[in-house]
């Protein structure tokens, strides 16, 4: 490895894969291990490149970063959830990164406080400050936080490295007094037994998948431990919280298309787990606990989803009885259950949309009992909120576009009518007139028609010359849903045509558009996204030679097929904690997270065909000897999703494949060596993370002015 006036060169090794008859040489696979002086002194050799290639864009990376800045309300707080005799609540201070978690006294019946000038409630007790614990460290991540039952002890994980292990610490909150500091190293997943006394949590194993729940009696010590349950099955996931009314404490289990979820009484904490209903493979299933019954969301019978009632003590399917059909066009994601209405959680139109349904248990809901909440904006995401109380009169309601900031409102359950609570606000001048969202129909290579949003300031016309920048994801059933943000807005005000390509493998369309772009059909995903690309420029709303593309982890893998597949139609790219190595990954299963994708992309140690799709379209294996766009990928060390590997391997390819100018068309790789698979924790750290790729992205498309 060489460093100094040009790019770092990596060392080449010596390593040989071998999967059916298929031999080769992998020279770069030493770049694994994070504790080898060797490969730490290639990453920092690689960030000290990157930052001298960047130097002269520092002007620019704080302009950006004061833009940002300048439009947020930095000293803010949260509109106030009811529960019990409490506000919960969260604020942040100017200058501070971290938000401060709060409660302050309530009284039945108040009406909701919306605070207009950032501060708290009147009596209010600070449960959880993120920036004293974060205090001497360079990362940190609030893993969960959970009040007990009676409001009078607080369990909260947090994790200061990145690698999304958690260490937690249980308070009472009368005295302030730790109890508890017993638990470390834990997975996601708190929920405290209906006394308090005891807490259960989730064991990762060494590939990272939360295995094990273990009870814990707060105030003991962890060796004392009981094991409540354990999941076997690699590929299966595991989520354990509290139902509403925190009478149960809910296990939720699931692989990719497969899922199973266990209750047990929270006020019987030593009696165990009961299973709702039996695992069958393909059969996915959620529960809403709601007085003596159950509303279930399931696939058993379509694959985006019925609506279905049984009571509390099923355990399996045959007591399920059907109450709503998921119609064409819509995909049921989950149920909320209240006194006076179900609220019906779906993507509707290609949108997460709310329905209020009447709460019966024992027939079919009409169609004309249906009522879409409607806060007038189609290409819009309405999700519910957090509503503790199930006998609330009003669901709380988040309503965001990609040009309509964030909104919170109170939906009225029984009359459907909509209150608003608060609106993000945006600083300085921004006027929500001088921009507009569109959405645009692409035809794929087969034909199939996708989605494309288009943001952009009104001002700016489709004549071919404008620059664009490409983002899109497309795995896991995962949508790129409307959402607002503020840092967009300098890339709107640069004149750039921001778009989402809704590719297959997603799920913004239904189950069949995530099936049309998973295992053997994943190449779909990538010459959607190539479509979406050519589109822009065809339609005249980028010019040829200025557009850029942006996706991150599975979205990283996107851009990297995408540069492959068409490697003269973008200018420049950034690849996010990519998954640009997928094949030799998903080859090793003793890698976190492996073999649980298996269902994702397929098995190639075992299906010589899956194997030929993978290496067909994963990129490091097609790099290709011709000019590529600029290119920036960027890592964490300590992240346990995609590891630095796959883009420090990338790189190496690239470096020693394309025949890119490395002055005119550079080749980047940029570590946080203090942070996990999301990057830098604190907001202002992460304002200036952004503004550092986003100046990299304009300078490429001659913007750094």
């Amino acid at each position: 490895m060489t460093a100094g006036p040009t790019p770092p060169v990596a060392a080449r090794g010596e390593h040989r894969r071998e999967h059916h008859g298929d031999v080769v040489d992998d020279p770069y696979e030493w770049l694994r291990d994070k504790d080898d002086p060797a490969v730490l002194a290639h990453l920092e050799a690689e960030n000290t490149w990157s930052e001298a290639r960047t130097a002269h864009l520092a002007p620019l990376r704080e302009a950006i970063f004061e833009e940002i800045r300048s439009r947020v309300q930095e000293t803010d707080v949260a509109v106030p959830v009811a529960d019990g005799p409490w506000w919960y609540y969260s604020r942040t201070v100017e200058g501070q990164q971290y938000a401060v978690h709060c409660r302050a006294p309530r009284t039945e019946g108040d009406p909701v406080p919306v605070p207009a000038d950032g501060q708290g409630l009147p009596g209010e007790v600070v449960l959880v400050d993120g920036n004293a614990l974060a205090e001497g460290h360079d990362f940190f991540s609030l893993g969960g936080l959970v009040v007990s039952r009676d409001h009078g002890r607080l369990a909260y994980a947090v994790d200061l490295s990145g690698d999304e292990r958690f260490d937690v610490t249980v308070v009472d909150l009368a005295t302030g007094d730790v109890l508890d500091t017993a638990i470390t190293g834990a997975g996601y997943g708190l929920a405290f037994s209906g006394d308090g006394e005891h807490l259960f949590h989730v064991e990762v194993d060494d590939a990272w998948r939360p295995h094990r729940v273990h009870r814990h009696r707060v105030g003991t010590d962890r060796a004392a431990d009981v094991e409540v349950f354990h999941e076997s099955d690699e590929r299966f996931w595991m989520g354990l919280g509290s139902s509403r009314d925190e009478r149960w404490v809910v296990l939720s289990l699931g692989s990719k298309d497969t899922s199973e979820v266990w209750l047990l009484d929270s006020q019987d904490a030593e009696a165990p787990f009961r299973c709702v209903a039996p695992r069958r493979e393909g059969v996915e299933y959620d529960i809403e606990p709601h007085h003596d019954g159950l509303y279930v969301i399931h696939t058993a019978d379509r694959p985006d989803g019925d609506l279905a009632w049984a009571p509390i003590d099923a355990t399996g399917p045959q007591a399920w009885v059907p109450l709503l059909s998921s119609e064409p066009g819509q995909r049921f994601t989950g149920v909320d259950a209240f006194d006076r209405a179900l609220v019906l959680g779906l993507r509707h139109d290609g949108v997460p949309a709310l329905a209020l349904l009447p709460t019966v248990t024992d027939r079919a809901i009409a169609p004309d009992e249906v009522r879409i909440v409607d806060l007038g904006d189609p290409l819009a995401s309405t999700s519910a909120s957090d509503t503790p109380d199930a006998a609330s009169p009003v669901v709380r309601v988040v309503h965001e576009s990609w040009v309509g900031p964030r909104s919170v409102h109170d939906v009225d359950l029984t009359t459907g009518g909509s209150t608003l609570l608060r609106r993000q606000p945006v600083r300085g001048d921004w006027d929500p007139e001088r921009y507009v969202a569109t959405r645009e129909w692409v035809t794929a290579e087969d034909g199939a028609q996708v989605p494309l949003s288009v943001i952009r300031r009104r001002d700016v016309e489709p004549d071919g010359t404008a620059p664009g920048l490409l983002t899109g994801y497309g795995s896991y059933e995962i949508s790129s849903d409307p959402y607002f943000s503020v840092a967009r807005l300098s890339l709107l005000d640069r004149g750039v045509v921001f778009a989402i390509a809704h590719v297959r493998g997603g799920g913004e369309m239904g189950r069949a558009w995530y099936e049309q772009g998973r295992l053997n059909a994943k190449p779909t995903t990538f010459s959607d996204f190539v479509a979406c690309g050519r589109h822009l420029v065809d339609a005249g709303w980028v010019a040829r030679d200025r557009l850029a593309a942006e996706g991150g982890s599975a979205g990283g893998l996107l851009i990297g097929a995408a540069v492959n597949l068409d490697p003269g139609l973008f200018r420049v790219v950034h690849a996010a904690v990519p998954f640009v190595d997928a094949l030799t990954t998903i080859l090793r299963p003793e890698l976190p997270l492996t073999v649980g994708e298996w269902e994702e992309w397929g098995n190639p140690l075992e299906d010589a065909a899956v194997y030929a799709v993978m290496k067909g379209y994963a990129p490091y294996e097609n790099v290709r000897p011709v000019e590529y766009p600029a290119i920036l990928a960027t890592t964490s060390l300590n992240d346990t999703r995609v590891f630095f590997t796959e883009p420090a391997k990338w790189i190496a390819r690239l470096r020693e494949t394309v025949t890119n100018d490395p002055v005119q068309r550079p080749i980047l790789l940029r570590t946080e060596m203090e942070a996990g698979h999301g990057g830098r924790s604190g907001r202002y750290d992460a304002w200036h993370q952004l503004a550092w790729e986003w100046a990299f992205v304009l300078d490429q498309l001659g913007l750094s002015a």
